[in-house]
């Protein structure tokens, strides 16, 4: 049996008890509507899941749910409430959530908070909610924890449940790591590696999961690949989920009988007014006072406009009990006094201004009497309202939309402006008004195609097969990593053999990588480890390395060790000199060197390291993005350069290597285990260059790959540190 939990702060709905009977009411917000949305869609089709579950705290006390909890329950889905104490709930909602996470999230660091008491209570909160689901969970649930008030809770499932399957989505945006930063020390860790307990963690553009990962990287050091990431034995996916409406119901809304009344209402209040609109919660994120302010130099710059349209201000009441709320709306009215006094006419208000929550036939009324929707949010996850004038939309219809929200990565056929320049949304509106019917249709199809291929079930369907997905590649993973059973046969293995060869990477292997590479000298329990390892006359011990041979040397000269050196252009036998592989000249690094070095220019952080035989360019201390972009057009140009010569390119992990074809680890190592013949092999490395290897040596040797990733590797350790144990386990 499959269930999935969805957890979000707040249940879907609320009691009102003002009255003589208790009313139930959905509770407002794009996750409600969309997951509602996914849950009667699919539950008409029928999903994998036996059960659906929400989990959330209410506005109720448990006596009235026991009175009530009958007609509470969904019937696409049954409700488990958690309750909060009252105090404690002010002050991990208005408090953390509300004055410290939202506005430092959507970039006003000046309005953030830093109250100890404050995050205290969020803490205590994600454990009441992880308390109440470690309760109902069962084995091969699906646990889909939302939003920015539970970012600790994944974590403390995941300390209870190793294995469960846990998904993550942020609804809001997840900042830069310069933003992030001014978190506490301690407060930003806990919440990273609280996000890191999910298996998959979904934001709504590529942007906020890559600000995510880089954040992830620079708090807690964790290693990552495109969009994986790596914490101890598990892999972590993040990714990105533009979230989807019931495309279908605004678009049937739009025939029904109660919107076409309402809409005819507006056309006919308003005559043959223009009629631009907005619906925003009060918030200082919904930039409306910049809006205000771009249609009031609207009414300046164009006054033929004058009596010719009318702007209706919808905004629905928010965390009113909050100060900065509370203030926000007063200069809100303010503005709107100031509109309605400077242009107003005994015939004509410029602005309609509404302080209420919205009916949905009257919404849709709103959609599709609207000439033109004006959503200019500073800073927006997504922004749902958007794409629901979009869908709604029959006969036109213009979209002026912030280039700051979620949104405008799909919606780009809207009019896509800066909501703090309000010259520019000025102007944009006076196009806007003035753009042909068939440019306006024409840009309405292919948004509203793309918002019907990706709705709600889709983007649930997406992120929940996704999730499957790293399930999947973890499963894998758990697969190929050395346990007590790989570890006794290997011991037994060992013990048989009369000859053993051992092929051990240097850096990410027996050292940890480290920025400088000057700086990953051996320590003290690693030259006694293999001093031990080489003192049995059984044990033929090579470090093949990168590295050049002058350093290995200087390192681990004075052990009884073979090493090979450059990926196989030098070896040195123990008790030999010595021997080159190749008789090429370096010539051709002057060929070379002057590429690498323009790179260090570009990307600094960067530098060159020159071997005999080999020239890399390493960008492990560059910003990743940064590096990473560099990484490609260096490797592109080295690639053009090298074609049909003898040299080849390695992409390795953070570093590109340019060297003589043929000298690889694989073909070096394959030629070692030929020429000693021995009954035991054991190879590890960690990067891209011991793969050949790993491929190489296949069917003549146990091969292990150090860290997570497809390997052509018999078996995996989860990380460098647990190398020199495992090793001390076999030999012991």
């Amino acid at each position: 049996m499959s269930r999935l939990i969805i957890i979000s702060n707040r249940l879907p709905y609320s009691l009102d008890t003002s009255g003589e009977t208790v009313q139930i009411r959905q509770s407002s917000g794009g996750l409600v509507s969309a997951l509602k949305g996914y849950f009667e869609l699919s539950s008409a089709k029928g999903t994998e899941f036996d059960e659906k579950i929400w989990v959330g705290s209410c506005d109720f006390s448990e006596q009235e749910w026991n009175e009530n909890k009958e007609s509470l329950q969904g019937g696409d889905f049954s409700i488990e409430p958690v309750f909060i104490e009252k105090d404690i709930y002010t002050d991990y909602y208005n408090g953390f959530s509300n004055s410290t996470i939202w506005p430092l999230f959507h970039y006003f660091p000046s309005l953030t908070e830093y109250e100890k008491q404050h995050f205290n209570a969020y803490y205590k909160v994600n454990e009441q909610f992880a308390q109440r689901i470690i309760e109902i969970m069962k084995p091969g649930d699906v646990v889909w924890v939302h939003d920015y008030q539970l970012m600790i809770l994944p974590q403390m499932l995941r300390k209870a449940n190793e294995d469960a399957t846990i998904g993550f989505f942020l609804h809001i945006p997840f900042p830069t790591y310069e933003i992030f930063r001014l978190l506490p020390g301690e407060w930003k860790k806990l919440i990273l590696d609280g996000l890191m307990g999910a298996d998959l963690v979904g934001f709504h553009t590529y942007d906020y999961a890559q600000y995510f990962i880089n954040s992830a990287k620079m708090v807690l050091g964790t290693d990552s690949h495109y969009n994986t990431l790596q914490q101890g034995n598990r892999l972590i996916k993040a990714d990105l989920f533009p979230i989807g409406i019931d495309y279908k119901k605004f678009k049937a809304a739009s025939e029904e009988e109660e919107v076409i009344l309402y809409k005819n209402q507006l056309l006919q209040n308003f005559g043959d007014k223009k009629i631009i609109f907005s619906v925003d919660r009060l918030d200082y994120t919904k930039g409306l006072n910049y809006r205000l302010q771009g249609y009031e130099n609207f009414l300046e710059r164009y006054p033929e406009w004058r009596e010719k349209v009318v702007f209706i201000l919808n905004i629905i009441p928010s965390r009113d009990n909050i100060a900065t709320y509370t203030e926000r709306k007063r200069m809100i009215e303010e503005k709107v006094s100031t509109i309605n006094g400077k242009y107003s006419t005994i015939q004509w208000q410029p602005l309609i201004y509404r302080y209420n929550h919205l009916p949905f036939n009257e919404l849709c009324g709103l959609y599709l009497a609207a000439n033109i929707a004006l959503i200019t949010p500073l800073r927006d996850g997504m922004n749902l309202v958007a794409k629901e004038f979009v869908a709604s939309c029959k006969d036109g219809g213009v979209l002026i939309l912030s280039e700051l929200t979620g949104a405008a990565s799909e919606l780009n056929e809207a009019c896509l402006v800066n909501p703090t320049d309000t010259e520019e949304m000025a102007d944009t509106i006076a196009s806007a008004l003035q753009m042909p019917l068939e440019e306006q249709k024409n840009r309405m199809q292919v948004m509203q195609k793309r918002l019907e291929e990706y709705d709600v079930v889709e983007w649930v369907n997406d992120f929940l097969d996704q999730l499957a997905k790293v399930k999947k590649e973890q499963g894998k993973l758990t697969a190929k990593l050395v346990d007590k059973n790989a570890v006794d046969k290997l011991q037994n293995e060992y013990e048989k053999a009369q000859k053993r060869c051992f092929l051990l990477d240097y850096d990410g292997t027996l050292a940890p990588l480290v920025r400088i590479p000057s700086e990953a000298a051996p320590k003290p329990t690693l030259i006694s480890f293999l001093e031990k390892l080489c003192s049995d006359e059984k044990n033929e011990v090579f470090i093949i390395s990168g590295r050049d041979a002058a350093t290995l040397e200087k390192w681990l000269g004075h052990v009884k060790l073979h090493f090979i050196a450059e990926h196989g252009a030098v070896v040195k036998y123990k008790n030999g000199g010595w021997e080159q592989q190749t008789t090429i000249p370096s010539a051709w690094k002057d060929e070379i060197r002057p590429m690498l070095q323009s790179y260090v220019f570009r990307c600094a952080g960067s530098f060159i390291e020159e071997k005999q035989h080999a020239l890399t360019w390493h960008y492990r201390n560059t910003h990743e993005g940064l590096g990473f972009i560099r990484s490609r057009e260096l490797l592109n140009n080295l690639l053009q350069l090298t074609a049909n010569s003898h040299l080849q390119v390695i992409d390795g992990n953070k570093v590109l290597e340019v060297r003589l074809t043929g000298m690889d680890k694989g073909m070096t190592a394959l030629k070692v285990v030929n020429k000693l013949s021995p009954d035991f092999t054991l190879c590890i490395g960690d990067d891209t260059t011991d793969e050949d290897m790993f491929t190489a040596l296949d069917t003549k040797a146990f091969t292990i790959k150090v860290g997570a990733g497809s390997t052509s590797a018999n078996f995996n350790i989860a990380q460098q540190k647990d190398v020199l144990s495992f090793l001390e386990s076999i030999i012991s």
